[in-house]
């Protein structure tokens, strides 16, 4: 269940669910975010960064908008709507002039040793904190936590890793191309995801200072 805690003038807020990264031979990379539970209820968003640079959020409400944008760096946020289908392993997601087809593939042998830990467990922020270093040496470019905007401070708890093996997207009508490495690393906040394409499953808990208060560390 999605989380409230107020730890010292803090609030953190959790979210459950799953995060995309994609390449596309076109050089635009793309991150989606379907999170199952959150403090806005059911709902997924998708962060962009075209071979130009702009990095741009697709965020169906202008509350899930605003957050997201209170958090990560973008040069340009829409409200649209971001609908998700998953059928066996193909996802389709449309948003707004973003079209979106990817195919997971075989579960890796870090995700079997991700699934082995008990979800309490993957949920703790002082867990992930833990898990900073051995992912920085496993996926080069990934981080466990890590500062955010506003004074904030997240935590990625991984509970799965799987491959993803077939990518296609249009962008207001233009073809993005194949499937391709995220690289470069995307730009939004403090890490990347993974350049080799792929699915996690993650619960990542977000630190919001209250007013006048400084965010916790751990």
């Amino acid at each position: 269940m999605s989380r409230k805690n107020q730890v010292d003038g803090t609030r953190r807020l959790r979210f459950d669910g799953w995060i995309a990264g994609l390449g596309t031979t076109s050089g635009t990379r793309l991150v989606l975010g379907h999170w199952q539970r959150s403090p806005f209820g059911t709902f997924s968003d998708v962060m962009l960064e075209r071979a130009d640079g702009e990095r741009l959020l697709l965020a169906p409400t202008p509350e899930t908008a605003d957050f997201v944008a209170a958090t990560y760096v973008f040069d340009t946020v829409r409200v649209v709507p971001v609908r998700v289908g998953v059928a066996d392993d193909t996802w389709t997601v449309a948003a707004g002039p973003l079209d979106l087809r990817f195919v997971t593939g075989r579960r890796r042998p870090l995700g079997l040793l991700l699934r082995a830990v008990p979800d309490t467990l993957a949920g703790r922020p002082a867990w992930s904190a833990l898990m900073d270093g051995p992912a920085r040496l496993l996926l080069p470019g990934v981080r466990t936590r890590g500062s955010a905007r506003e004074g904030r401070h997240e935590w990625y708890g991984a509970r799965d890793l799987r491959s993803v093996r077939e990518v296609s997207a249009t962008f207001e009508g233009a073809d993005l191309g194949g499937t391709a490495p995220v690289a470069p690393p995307v730009r939004f906040g403090f890490g990347s995801v993974p350049r080799r394409p792929s699915l996690t499953r993650v619960t990542t808990t977000v630190a919001v200072a209250a007013k006048g208060a400084r965010a916790e560390r751990e």
